[in-house]
């Protein structure tokens, strides 16, 4: 009996950590949440009437090794997990008549900061939990975290860094490849944290909520945990919404935040309990995984069976063609559902499912519609063998270990979004109100085929006006943007065209090696764009190929008709920086972002690029003493590093 339950375990173990492996290291999902803490719970209650835990158990390892790309730092103290209870009664059991702070348990990254005299100095991912990834630059550029406070000792804050739903939803459509990275918040959240560039972090509205008090040199707190939440609050820091609980209370409190879950704007899978009295929960120690002064509740998944009625399968401009469960609709959490993302092909077939088949549903933390078991398991639906946009051959492609859908057709219109997103972009044609979300809808609809089509949606005005999300206030502001779009330089028409390898910096180069003349970049032979500084031969014949293109030609001038360039006035006595290139890294002072300071560089000749090479004038970064990969690329190569300041004096010649 010991033996078939043994070899039960060394299924789930290696299943489990892939799963783990893959949601947290590679931000994919092999199996849901659901199907997750059941196969977990199956192998805790199998390790428990055995008594064995077999080496390479999910139960006694806390997390997943951090990935590479950045600097690794060891914790000071282990942050371990935490002993879990979907059981009202046994929260109220565990209090043991005492009292405790209930909190939210947010579903973000765990980030620990510290400070000393007064500075943010370090900010640490949680990792696997003894080590973690060094993320300090990004830590600087979150929404709300205090960079300076009054308290002058040592202090250690543990907290999670989260995007909120609203956030998320907003910045979604904007980031690159998204759809093949970032299903939730969490993801989102994981992915901009552990950046190597903070301008991407910067641009993601990253909010940080403290829950943990690590160290405070010096202070008492008279033994009251609610008097370090305070002492945090009061140094400036967003503490996580608790509520001081005792048996009597506790349910109540439970309630309170059942209710506002339904409409909590920050992701959360749950609560946590945690001993006021600090001294007493000192005393209780810790096993190998879990500390015994505090215990997390999740909340107890409200199943409810239907019938599958559909797959839509959507197509996305990666290519990636996602499938979405269309179900009888259903009450769930106070709400009425009948979609829910399964997805990939991995998940579509571990389910085994089938249109007309019956299945449970349930809200991953209260929230997003999930499908838990298939009573059925039919194992009939038909992957589709054509993109359901352009009607093109799809292919199933794997990854490690998860299957997915995608479209071979590299003309696909689904595709076309990510080319009419940059076009619209802020340093491109800069049209408002062209979201990528606002795109893609068009898209499907037929509206846009080529970049002129974007000066011409008013004669889709009806059909606009009444698209969910539009009305006639917000079309009218839409076509006065488009109209003032219409205005345009011949630098932010190249870049909007998405050359390959053209960015700002070299859409601007090009355009005044050929004295802003469209028709001399036109008819450019790949040797005189070879000679621009900074293009080379690669990118020179990239540019060429691009300008013949027959079909591309017939679109440009098609869009030529659409707007009016204007020639910019090139002032040489003021081109200072002619010939020298730069790399912008880190926070800045004096200049609004790096963008700014970028716009002053190429406004006076010079070239701004992403990498430190041998070419390279000079690196800008108020950190001088970072180990940043820029930095040290810097230090290898000889190039210097300068101050925002340093730079501002020495090539600004502004003291």
């Amino acid at each position: 009996m010991a033996e078939r339950e043994i070899d039960r375990m060394k299924e789930l173990i290696p299943l489990l950590r892939r799963a783990s492996e893959a949601y947290y290291a590679q931000d994919q999902e092999i199996m849901s949440n659901y199907e997750y803490d059941s196969l977990y719970d199956e192998l805790v209650a199998l390790e428990e009437k055995t008594g064995v835990t077999l080496a390479d158990s999910p139960t006694g390892s806390v997390g997943y090794e951090a990935v590479e790309e950045l600097p690794k730092d060891r914790h000071e103290q282990p942050m371990l997990s935490l002993a879990k209870t979907k059981s009202r009664e046994e929260l109220r059991e565990w209090l043991n008549g005492r009292e405790a702070l209930l909190s939210w348990k947010l579903d973000g990254l765990t980030v620990v900061l510290h400070y000393a005299e007064g500075r943010l100095v370090k900010a640490v991912t949680r990792g696997n939990g003894e080590v973690g990834e060094v993320v300090t630059n990004n830590a600087r550029v979150f929404k709300n975290i205090p960079l300076a406070i009054p308290y002058r000792g040592e202090l250690t804050v543990r907290g999670e860094a989260v995007i909120s739903y609203s956030d998320f939803e907003r910045i979604n459509g904007q980031i690159e490849d998204v759809e093949a990275k970032y299903k939730n918040p969490r993801n989102l959240c994981s992915g901009s944290v552990r950046q190597l560039n903070n301008e991407i972090t910067a641009a993601r509205s990253v909010n940080f909520y403290a829950y943990s008090l690590v160290k405070a040199e010096g202070m008492d707190f008279a033994n009251s945990r609610a008097k370090q939440f305070a002492f945090m609050a009061d140094m400036g820091f967003d503490v996580v919404e608790y509520r001081l609980v005792n048996p009597d209370t506790i349910m109540d409190a439970i309630g309170y935040f059942e209710r506002k879950i339904q409409t909590y704007d920050i992701p959360s899978d749950g609560l946590v309990l945690l001993y006021e009295d600090i001294a007493y929960g000192d005393t209780l120690g810790r096993t190998a995984k879990f500390p015994r002064d505090s215990i997390a509740f999740k909340w107890a998944d409200e199943l409810r069976e239907t019938v599958l009625r559909e797959m839509e399968w959507s197509a996305s401009r990666t290519g990636l063609i996602n499938p979405v469960a269309i179900f009888e609709p259903v009450e769930l959490e106070g709400t009425t559902v009948s979609r829910a993302s399964v997805h990939n092909i991995s998940i579509v077939r571990g389910l085994k499912l089938g249109i007309g088949d019956h299945i449970t549903v349930y809200k991953a933390n209260m929230i997003i519609p999930q499908i838990a078991e298939n009573l059925t398991k039919s194992d009939t639906l038909e992957i589709p063998r054509v993109c359901p946009v352009c009607g093109q051959p799809t292919e199933i492609r794997q990854t490690n270990d998860v299957q997915a859908l995608y479209c071979n057709n590299p003309a696909c219109d689904a595709k076309k979004i990510k080319s009419f997103t940059l076009f619209v972009s802020r340093d491109a044609m800069n049209v408002d109100g062209l979201s990528e979300s606002t795109l893609e809808k068009f898209l499907a609809r037929g509206f846009l085929h080529e970049f002129a089509d974007i000066f011409r949606l008013d004669r889709y005005e009806r059909e606009i006006v009444q698209m969910e999300g539009f009305g006639e206030k917000s079309y009218q502001n839409l076509i006065q943007s488009i109209e003032k779009a219409r205005d345009t330089t011949l630098p932010r028409l190249i870049y909007g065209l998405g050359i390959e390898n053209i960015g700002v910096a070299n859409a601007k180069i090009l355009c005044r090696h050929f004295d802003f003349s469209l028709e001399a970049i036109r008819e450019a032979s790949v040797e005189e764009l070879s000679d621009i500084d900074g293009v080379g031969e690669v990118i020179a014949a990239g540019i060429h190929a691009y300008f013949r293109n027959e079909e591309r030609m017939a679109g440009l001038n098609h869009l030529l008709g659409e707007v009016r360039i204007a020639r910019e006035a090139v002032d040489e006595h003021a081109q200072t920086l002619a010939d020298m290139s730069f790399v912008i890294t880190g926070s800045l002072e004096h200049y609004e972002n790096r963008n700014a300071l970028r716009d002053e560089i190429e406004a006076r000749g010079g070239k701004v690029t992403g990498s430190v090479t041998g070419k390279t004038t000079c690196l800008i970064n108020n950190d001088l003493a970072s180990q940043s990969a820029k930095n040290k690329k810097a230090k290898e190569l000889g190039v210097p590093i300068v101050s925002e300041e340093a730079f501002m004096e020495e090539y600004l010649q502004i003291s």
